[in-house]
């Protein structure tokens, strides 16, 4: 057969029409695959079988096209038609009215296709953890409290948190925190979607039952993707025997989920913490109380533990709990004459003494070395060795960041505090300080992707929304700062957005506004910080108000040095940096610099503090015109972590008195 006529037989034949048509359908078949597929929710390998099918069915389309031929009659072989019995002209015609119907519906299907992420967004209010699911991965949900006393529901939390706490010491498991499984209730209506919110294959239900000292406790473990129930158990137990019930049920997940246990992880997951019945259910209510996070639950949950350890000195469990929340108030400056450095350090080596292979006992003296004595790599070295006992504990892993921080490992802080995230991708206060992390080290694009993943699991949160703000004013953005804020209404209480929107102003240069939200809000804690009062008196200052100005510096002052200068703490607050900015503002220039250099040297070991106290002697030089020194410390402060940027040059007003140097306008120009 000649290469034209062969052509013209393929045409005759409608080999081609057939070919567009089958290339359109297929088309129109795969744009409804992608949807319906993922609304009845098939494993992804189904729409590649489907795809592998469709490809696989194109040369048999041809082929068929060329070899037969419809008739009235049927399907006949084409050598058997005569020619002057074809109707293949027909037939074509056919074929192309079809494919013309059938890309009008592809089309319609496609523009449908490109429409639909964003409406998907609107309803989608928590995102699912990406990634590979492992099949021994496990959440704890919250107990059910079957009491009738609804008191008794601290009981049901505390046993759940330590199951889940018993499930965390073995390393063959991914087990998630509480504090992304507590906003769950006990027995959600779609596992599936909890289970991809969470990441995980697993869930444990249970509850708790507690009848004067008697209690019963139902679990039962549940596969997530099935609603398969792979296992349940009853356990009734008088009240001083309840401490077994948790390690039993531990035991039976790790069989059920095929994860080997090392003896020492038996060990750990089967010991009984206590046998003082009043003892535990003290730690119980404490730790029940610890999950709320906030500075008061500390206070409560440190109060509990203190009653748990007198009622059994030798509870090693409840002193190490003791000491991480003493050292939390401690580092806040909470109670001071009661969460003292050495009540801290009792707490942690009393538990360490009587339990020396405790997780937990090494994570207090991993707090106190961090938070009371500043020693950063002796509190790493005790996270390392928390982390061995507690492998799958997002605490430990944050601890760790904060602490690389501090000694400038930077991207390992970042490592650590994603690693924290995937065992607790609920917890949006770790997912803030990621982004704080980034920010600070001028990641900027990254800070705003983890904000924007905090505001899709939690829409309008204040937290967020005030980082997100911090984020446009260090990046000297004040407009996209405004919108921002202006997304949280006007009353709002949330101590974030107060400052937020304090600080706004203040970048604004409308000092008035500034001082009338510090009046409004005078009786917010935001406004008994030494930092919030001395940013009011220098809008007072700048807005003219000397005698305001002056009274409110000497109010920081007595804030800051209750006992004078050598009372200043050496913390996490940087106390003897707003203390020179306060001498700065009272135009004492000796002390002023005195104390802004004794902070440097204070903070000399101390990354994630240091670039603040030179900072903080800059602003002090420039104010008293040192203009040398201030250009000669600002190029460092503008690369390394935790130091000022570029846009916060352009638009702070502390900055004013370099504006019209050279070397200044040539800073603000760079990118």
């Amino acid at each position: 057969m000649k290469i034209d006529n062969f052509f013209d037989e393929l045409k005759r034949r409608n080999v081609y029409k057939v070919a567009v048509a089958y290339a359109v359908v297929a088309w129109l078949l795969i744009q409804a695959a992608s949807i319906l597929f993922p609304t009845f929710e098939a494993p992804a390998w189904v729409m590649k079988v489907f795809v592998t099918i469709i490809i696989l069915g194109f040369p048999v389309a041809l082929v068929f096209s060329w070899a037969f031929e419809i008739t009235p009659e049927g399907i006949k072989r084409e050598s058997e038609v005569a020619p002057e019995q074809s109707i293949t002209p027909y037939t074509g015609r056919k074929i192309v009215g079809i494919t013309v119907v059938v890309a009008l519906i592809a089309a319609g299907l496609m523009i449908f296709q490109f429409l639909r992420p964003s409406s998907a967004t609107k309803a989608t209010k928590e995102p699912s953890v990406s990634g590979p699911v492992s099949e021994k991965s496990i959440a704890v949900l919250p107990f059910d409290n079957l009491s009738d006393e609804k008191s008794n529901a601290y009981f049901a939390e505390g046993i759940q948190d330590e199951i889940l706490t018993r499930l965390s010491k073995i390393a063959a498991l991914k087990v998630i925190s509480r504090s992304s499984t507590q906003k769950y209730k006990s027995a959600p209506d779609n596992l599936r979607e909890v289970g991809k919110q969470l990441g995980v294959a697993n869930l444990l239900e249970g509850s708790v039952q507690k009848i004067a000292n008697a209690v019963h406790v139902n679990v039962q473990l549940i596969r997530a993707a099935t609603d398969e129930h792979l296992w349940a158990e009853s356990y009734n137990r008088k009240l001083d025997d309840v401490f077994t019930v948790e390690g039993e049920v531990a035991s039976a997940i790790a069989e059920q989920l095929d994860a080997k246990l090392s003896g020492t992880e038996q060990k750990a997951i089967t010991e009984k913490p206590t046998q003082n019945a009043a003892a535990y259910d003290s730690y119980l209510r404490g730790i029940s109380i610890e999950a709320n996070g906030d500075t008061e639950a500390y206070k409560q949950a440190a109060a509990a533990f203190d009653e748990a350890v007198r009622a059994d000195p030798k509870f090693a469990l409840a002193w190490a709990r003791l000491a991480i929340a003493r050292s939390y108030l401690y580092f806040n400056g909470q109670d001071p004459a009661v969460n003292t450095g050495a009540a801290t350090k009792e707490a942690a080596d009393r538990a360490v003494s009587l339990q020396p292979d405790l997780g937990e006992a090494f994570l207090a003296q991993g707090v106190y070395r961090y938070r009371v004595v500043r020693d950063f790599q002796g509190a790493l070295q005790s996270y390392n060795e928390a982390l061995k006992r507690l492998p799958s504990s997002s605490l430990v892993l944050e601890h760790m960041a904060h602490v690389e921080r501090r000694l400038g490992r930077i991207d390992n802080a970042i490592q650590h505090y994603q690693m924290a995230a995937e065992f607790d991708p609920r917890n949006l206060d770790n997912l803030v300080t990621l982004s704080s992390v980034f920010q600070s080290s001028r990641q900027f694009d990254d800070a705003e992707r983890v904000l924007n993943r905090i505001l899709q699991i939690s829409p309008g949160r204040p937290g967020a929304i005030a980082q997100k703000a911090s984020l446009f004013q260090a990046k000297g953005e004040l407009d996209k700062a405004a919108q921002e804020l202006a997304k949280v209404p006007a009353d709002s209480d949330s101590d974030d957005i107060v400052l937020a929107r304090f600080i706004q102003s203040y970048l604004s240069r409308d000092f008035e506004a500034a001082i009338r939200q510090a009046e409004k809000r005078s009786a917010s804690v935001i406004f008994r910080d030494a930092r919030s009062i001395l940013l009011l008196g220098y809008c007072q200052n700048l807005a003219g108000r000397k005698n305001d100005a002056r009274a409110t510096v000497q109010r920081a002052i007595s804030i800051i040095q209750p006992a004078g200068p050598d009372s200043v703490p050496i913390d996490a607050r940087q106390l003897r940096c707003y203390l020179a900015l306060a001498y700065q503002d009272l135009e004492q220039k000796e002390k002023a610099l005195e104390e802004a250099n004794r902070a440097v040297t204070d903070y000399n070991n101390d990354v994630l503090a240091l670039p603040f106290a030179q900072e903080t002697l800059a602003e002090v030089q420039a104010h008293f015109g040192d203009f040398d020194s201030v250009f000669a410390a600002l190029p460092h402060l503008l690369q390394v972590p935790n130091g000022t940027t570029v846009g916060n040059l352009r638009v702070d007003p502390k900055w004013d008195p370099l504006r019209k140097d050279s070397r200044f306008i040539k800073l603000i120009a760079e990118p």
